[in-house]
């Protein structure tokens, strides 16, 4: 009985997970459809590389939009609301871009879109985190980054499965109406998290929840114990407490580590995946289409990694190694491109070495990890906030640092300017050492109580 009870619990964990990891699905294929459409936006309205920055980067203003109140209106509405309403305007989004008349509506659309995103990217780790069991957190948080990563190689493979049709960017940036109307009637079907239903004093519900996804654990224990983080903080001193220094030390480090995911290049690769292929010697755009998806086939299978070992050998093993690879590969593109007349044809091909080999180190740390270990720090008090703040902090660098990437291409050429990223990975690296705590194998509450105590790890 026992052994049927604890498959049923993973299958019902698997598909909660699945359900509200579509919102990261539509996360990445928004994130990626650009990088192929861009190419023939740009044949239908020729775009300056001021405009084609604006074009990409428009979803990062709506991103920040976004993320930047909807912590508040999580913890008090509730993550599954939250969810429900990201899935329909991720659906409006779509129709709009689809349907653009002109680039000042496919700039609205973009930007509606990333309103969507802004909401997802914070609301979906939260969702899986909070109803994760501690043993499985690692892996369930982590699947949220490989439907990410699942967006991604779609929206490669909706590229080039429309790129000789006719309307052809528009059939793409219009395809995640599909996975948007999957997510909201499947999100309809599931409850909100254990923690934020107890937080609102609906026991019953949470203790209900409790039972189906960890029917062998006391559910009056675990209520019993999310109860007693929740009675540190005593009624009508809220306001105040946000602001004590052991709750700000997490958000800071929040910000910090999406510094790290944002600042290391990531999007800049993923946005301009194609452009850079042509940058380095493909010549026709189906060529640079077809190396974008062998990027976003890496992408996909290499953040198995992460599910698989997250919970086993921790979070920050992952990362050094991830990011000692990321930065070595940053070196070699711009290395690549400094020697392009030594190199010839070779050239393109140490170029696509490099950006498979830093896909598959992203996609194994910062890609999943960063996601997770924001969700598990949060003291649960403020945590739809504070993961509001750090998620709000990611889309800012990357607003910033995906909008000058054409024009700092421009200027500093593509050698200088991925040494650059080299560099900050260099910074990350330290940062990750001396400031970022291990979170393998403690339950969320017990991170609190660390933060509480000044325990660092």
């Amino acid at each position: 009985m026992k052994s049927t009870h604890t498959h049923f619990r993973h299958l019902w964990l698997y598909i909660i997970a699945g359900i509200a990891s579509l919102g990261g699905l539509l996360s990445g294929f928004d994130t990626g459809v650009i990088s192929g459409a861009l190419l023939y936006i740009n044949d239908s309205w020729p775009l300056s590389s001021v405009e084609k920055g604006w074009v990409v980067s428009s979803a990062l203003v709506g991103a920040i939009l976004g993320s930047s109140g909807n912590g508040v209106v999580a913890d008090i509405y509730g993550r599954k609301k939250v969810i429900i309403a990201t899935a329909l305007v991720f659906a409006a989004g779509s129709l709009i871009c689809g349907f653009a008349p002109n680039i000042s509506w496919l700039v609205a659309g973009r930007i509606i879109l990333g309103l969507a995103i802004g909401m997802v990217n914070f609301v979906i780790p939260l969702y899986l985190s909070e109803l994760s069991p501690q043993k499985l957190r690692g892996m369930l948080v982590s699947l949220y980054q490989l439907a990410i990563t699942a967006g991604i190689l779609l929206a490669y493979l909706i590229n080039r499965i429309f790129a000789q049709t006719e309307h052809n960017w528009r059939w793409m940036l219009g395809a995640g109406l599909i996975p948007a109307l999957i997510l909201f009637t499947g999100i309809c079907f599931l409850g909100d998290t254990p923690r934020w239903l107890i937080s609102k004093k609906r026991e019953k519900e949470a203790r209900d929840i409790f039972k189906k996804i960890e029917p062998d654990a006391d559910a009056d224990s675990r209520i019993k114990e999310i109860k007693s983080t929740l009675s540190r903080q005593k009624p009508g001193k809220k306001r105040k407490n946000v602001f004590q220094s052991w709750m700000l030390t997490p958000v800071l480090l929040g910000v910090g580590i999406m510094f790290v995911q944002i600042c290391t290049g990531i999007n800049t690769i993923i946005y301009y995946t194609a452009t850079i292929f042509k940058a380095a010697g493909f010549t026709d755009t189906l060529g640079a289409l077809y190396a974008s998806i062998g990027v976003g086939l890496v992408n996909f299978f290499m953040t198995f990694v992460a599910i698989l070992y997250t919970d086993k050998i921790g979070r920050k093993p992952l990362l050094y190694a991830g990011l000692i690879g990321m930065t070595v590969s940053l070196f070699a593109l711009g290395g690549s491109f400094c020697l392009t007349n030594a190199l010839g044809e070779s050239m393109k091909w140490i170029a696509v070495g490099s950006i498979i080999t830093f896909i598959a180190c992203f996609a194994f740390s910062l890609g999943p990890i960063c996601w997770l270990v924001i969700s598990e720090i949060m003291p649960l008090k403020i945590r739809g906030i504070a993961m509001s703040i750090s998620t709000m902090s990611n889309f800012v660098f990357n607003f910033i640092v995906t909008f000058s990437f054409p024009v700092i291409i421009e200027k500093l050429g593509e050698a200088l300017t991925f040494w650059v990223f080299g560099f900050i990975g260099i910074l990350s690296i330290f940062f990750v050492w001396r400031f970022l705590p291990e979170t393998k194998g403690k339950s969320l509450e017990e991170i609190e109580k660390n933060w509480q105590k000044n325990i660092p790890d």
